[in-house]
């Protein structure tokens, strides 16, 4: 997927704000703190503003902008794409390993559609081998 750091068109902007949600996501810290919460719901939430907000901050969008469109207050934009909140240090950090390619998003959808299908497979090796057993 090639990505703009700069984003103009709405598709480059929601391409960014993807990518950022994502990787941010897939980060082993970030996976573990949502493991962890007892707040999953409000973590991905959280993250989930915050790359809306940096991607349209990149784009060139004002803060009251990008609150009216994301329906969350011009504080609460500032601090995320300032990086005062941890979401928004999280998806800033992310957005430098996109941009200097440390992380690289066609890998790590690659990787995580790879998951999927070997977890796939397993599930059908192991309903066959159910019905083995069941024959002997």
């Amino acid at each position: 997927m090639q990505l703009s750091f700069n984003p103009i068109s709405r598709e480059e902007i929601h391409k960014l704000e993807i990518s950022l949600l994502v990787a941010t996501l897939f980060r082993e810290e970030v996976m573990e703190e949502v493991r962890n919460s007892t707040e999953r719901l409000t973590w991905v939430d959280s993250l989930a503003v915050a790359a809306g907000a940096l991607a349209r901050s990149k784009a060139g969008m004002t803060i009251s902008e990008i609150a009216e469109e994301l329906g969350r207050t011009e504080a609460t934009i500032r601090e995320h794409i300032k990086g005062a909140s941890k979401a928004g240090k999280l998806v800033n950090e992310t957005f430098e390993k996109l941009k200097s390619g440390e992380i690289n998003i066609d890998l790590l959808i690659f990787e995580v559609s790879k998951r999927e299908a070997l977890k796939r497979e397993l599930l059908e090796l192991r309903e066959k081998l159910d019905e083995i057993i069941k024959k002997l």
